[in-house]
C-alpha cells in the first residue's frame, strides 16, 4: 500500500513493478489486496507497468481457481489500460466476455462501470459504450443495473457529448417516457438536461429524418420535457423546464414560440412551488429555475418583461432565503437587459423599507441583496431620495459590516458617489487603526473614481482637471492603503494595483496633453520631407512624435507590471487585467 500510494512519485521504479506482480501471487489475502492497490495506481501512472501486468490480471479475472469476490476487485483495474489503442482494445473484450459470462448484479454493475471509465479514457468506442449502457437500461430489469447505466451515461453526457448521436438521444427518451419509476426517470431527465445544454442538442434536431418538414413539438425529447415541466415531483419538473429552456435557447434558428411559452410558463409554476418552501430541496430546485430564467432572458430577451414580473411578483410573499436567490436573479438579469424601470424600482424601495425593519440575519443578507438589485437598477445614477432610504435603513437596524457589503457592492456597480458616503459613515465604527485606514482608502478610492465619472467626450480641459482630482484622492488612498497594511496582510496586491491604476491616468493625462500639443504646435511644412530623408514616417507628426513613443512605453511599462501583478497573485484578477489591457492597447495605437 505505500508502494501505491507512492506510484506518481516512482511511477517507472522496476523493482517496485516487480515487488507488486509477485505479491499478486500471495497466499495472503491482506498482501493480495494490497498488491491489487498498488496495481491499480501504478497502472494509471506507468504505460510500461500496465502493459506487463495486463496479461496477469486477464488470467487471475479469467481463471477458475481465483474468487469472486477477487475478481470484483481484480476488474476496476482495467479502466486504467488506456495508454494505447492496442491495450484498451484488449481490455475491451476481456470486459464484454465478463458482462456476457457472469450475469450477477455486482458482476455487471463492476464490469459496466470499468467499461465506461476506460472507454472515457481512452476516446475510443465512446459510441459503443453509449449504446451498450442503453441497451442495459432498456432491458435490463435490474434497478440496480439501470441506475448504474444512467450514472455512466452522465459521465459521457459531461465528457464527451459530441458522441451521442440523434438514435442515442432517441433511445433515452423513450427510456424515460415508457419507464413508471420517478427516480430512474429523474436520472434520464438529468442525463438529457446535461445533453440539451451542448452541441448535441443542435444534433438531436438538425439530423432527424425530413427535418424541413417537421416541428419541435413532434420530437419526443419535447413531448418528455412538456409532460415533466408540471411533474408533482419537483425535481422531474426542474429537468423539464431546464431541457425547454435549453432547446429554446440553442435553437434559435426555429420557429419555437410555443417551446418558449411552455418554458416561462413552467418556470413560473416552479418559482411559485418553491419560493414558499424553506426545505433544502426547494431552494436547490429554485436555483436551477432561476438560472433557466436568467439563460432564457439573455438568449430570448422579449421574455424579459414577464420573467421580471414574476420574479416581483413573488419576492413580497416569499420566504427570506427564496427572496435572496431572486434578488441575484434580478440582478443578473439587470446586467445583460435594461428591464428595471422607475415604477419597478419604487416596489423594490417599498420592500427595502419593509425588510429594514428587521435585525435578523437573513433580512440583512437579503438587505444587501435587494440593495444590489436596486443599484443595478438604477445605471449608476442613484435620486437622492434613494440614497436618503438607503441610508435610513442602515441607519435603522443593520449592523456596520451589512453597511459595509451595500458599499462594497454600491462599488461594484459603479455608484461611487454612494458607497464614498457609506465609507465615511462607517470610519468611526471600527475598532482597529488598521480598519480606518482601510475605510478611508475605500473611501478616498471611490471619490476618485467619481471624479472620472464627469468626463465628458471633446471637453479636454474638464477632463485634464477631473483626472487631477483623481490622482489626488488616489495619492491620498494610497498612503492611507499602506498605513493599512500589517506585517501579517501586508496588502501587496491592492497596491500594487492601486499604482498601477494611478501611472494609467496619469498616462492618459499625458496623452491628453500630447493631443493639444498637436493642436498648438502642428508640425512644421517640411516635415514630410524630413521622414522621406531619414526614412522614419513618424518625423511627419513633427516633435511630437517623441512624446507619443515615451507615452507609448510607458503604456507597455504598466502592461507588463499589470501582467506579473496578476501572474503573482493568481486569476482571481485576470479578468480585471484583460479589461484594462484592451484599454491600454487602443490608447497605444
Amino acid at each position: 500500500r505505500m508502494l501505491g500510494s507512492m506510484a506518481s512519485i516512482i511511477p517507472e521504479r522496476k523493482n517496485a513493478h516487480h515487488s507488486i506482480r509477485q505479491s499478486l501471487d500471495s497466499h495472503d489475502n491482506v498482501e493480495v489486496e494490497a498488491a491489487i492497490f498498488a496495481a491499480a495506481n501504478f497502472s494509471a501512472q506507468s504505460k510500461d507497468f500496465a502493459v506487463g501486468i495486463c496479461n496477469k490480471i486477464s488470467e487471475m479475472i479469467q481463471g477458475l481457481a481465483t474468487p469472486v469476490d477477487l475478481k470484483l476487485k481484480l476488474i476496476p483495474i482495467l479502466q486504467h489500460m488506456h495508454h494505447d489503442a492496442s491495450l484498451a482494445s484488449s481490455s475491451r473484450q476481456l470486459l464484454q466476455q465478463l458482462v456476457t459470462s457472469y450475469p450477477s448484479t455486482k458482476m455487471v454493475i463492476v464490469t459496466l462501470h470499468t467499461f465506461t471509465l476506460l472507454a472515457a479514457s481512452s476516446l475510443v468506442d465512446i459510441p459503443k459504450q453509449i449504446q451498450l449502457l442503453l441497451q442495459y437500461l432498456k432491458n435490463d430489469p435490474r434497478k440496480a443495473v439501470k441506475r448504474l447505466a444512467i450514472q455512466d451515461l452522465k459521465l459521457l453526457a459531461n465528457k464527451t457529448p459530441h458522441t451521442w448521436s440523434r438514435e442515442n438521444i432517441q433511445a433515452l427518451c423513450e427510456s424515460a417516457l415508457n419507464t413508471p419509476y420517478d427516480s430512474l426517470k429523474m436520472g434520464m431527465l438529468s442525463v438529457l438536461s446535461t445533453l440539451s445544454g451542448t452541441i448535441a442538442i443542435k444534433q438531436y434536431f438538425s439530423s432527424a429524418p425530413g427535418a424541413a418538414a417537421t416541428t419541435a413539438k413532434s420530437f419526443d425529447l419535447v413531448k418528455l420535457a412538456q409532460e415533466c415541466c408540471y411533474h408533482n415531483n419537483r425535481g422531474i419538473a426542474a429537468h423539464g423546464v431546464r431541457i425547454l429552456t435549453n432547446i429554446s435557447a440553442s435553437c434559435q434558428e426555429k420557429d419555437l414560440l410555443p417551446l418558449e411559452q411552455d418554458a416561462v410558463f413552467g418556470l413560473e409554476a416552479l418559482l411559485v412551488l418553491c419560493s414558499q418552501d424553506d426545505s433544502p430541496g426547494a431552494q436547490a430546485t429554485l436555483k436551477i429555475t432561476l438560472t433557466c430564467m436568467v439563460k432564457l432572458v439573455k438568449c430570448r430577451p422579449h421574455l424579459s418583461q414577464s420573467v421580471v414580473e414574476s420574479l416581483l411578483t413573488q419576492l413580497h410573499s416569499a420566504q427570506d432565503n427564496a427572496r435572496i436567490l431572486m434578488c441575484h436573479c434580478l440582478a443578473a438579469i439587470a446586467m445583460q437587459l435594461p428591464v428595471l424601470a422607475d415604477g419597478i424600482l419604487g416596489d423594490l424601495m417599498d420592500l427595502y423599507k419593509l425588510i429594514g425593519q428587521s435585525a435578523t440575519d437573513k433580512k440583512q443578507e437579503l438587505l444587501v441583496s435587494l440593495a444590489t438589485v436596486i443599484f443595478v437598477s438604477s445605471q449608476k445614477a442613484l435620486s437622492t431620495e434613494i440614497k436618503t432610504v438607503i441610508k435610513q435603513q442602515l441607519e435603522n437596524a443593520s449592523n456596520g459590516w451589512t453597511a459595509y457589503r451595500i458599499a462594497r457592492q454600491a462599488s461594484r456597480m459603479g455608484n461611487h458617489d454612494m458607497a464614498r458616503e457609506l465609507y465615511q459613515s462607517l470610519l468611526t465604527q471600527v475598532a482597529s487603526e488598521h480598519f480606518y485606514f482601510w475605510l478611508n482608502s475605500l473611501k478616498e478610492f471611490s471619490h476618485a473614481e467619481q471624479c472620472l465619472t464627469g468626463l465628458q467626450e471633446d471637453n479636454y480641459s474638464s477632463a485634464l482637471s477631473c483626472i487631477a482630482e483623481a490622482l489626488k484622492s488616489y495619492h491620498k488612498g494610497i498612503a492611507s492603503l499602506t498605513a493599512a497594511s500589517t506585517p501579517l496582510n501586508p496588502l501587496s496586491f491592492q497596491c500594487g494595483f492601486v499604482k498601477l491604476r494611478i501611472d494609467l491616468l496619469q498616462a492618459f493625462s499625458q496623452l491628453i496633453c500630447t493631443c493639444n500639443s498637436l493642436k498648438t504646435s502642428p508640425p512644421p511644412a517640411i516635415a514630410t520631407t524630413i521622414a522621406m530623408t531619414s526614412g522614419n514616417d513618424l518625423q511627419r507628426c513633427g516633435r511630437i512624435s517623441n512624446q507619443a513613443l515615451t507615452l507609448s512605453l510607458q503604456m507597455k511599462h504598466s502592461m507588463e507590471e499589470f501582467r506579473n501583478l496578476a501572474t503573482r497573485y493568481g486569476d482571481l484578477y485576470q479578468s480585471s487585467f484583460d479589461a484594462d489591457s484592451a484599454t491600454l492597447r487602443n490608447v497605444e495605437l
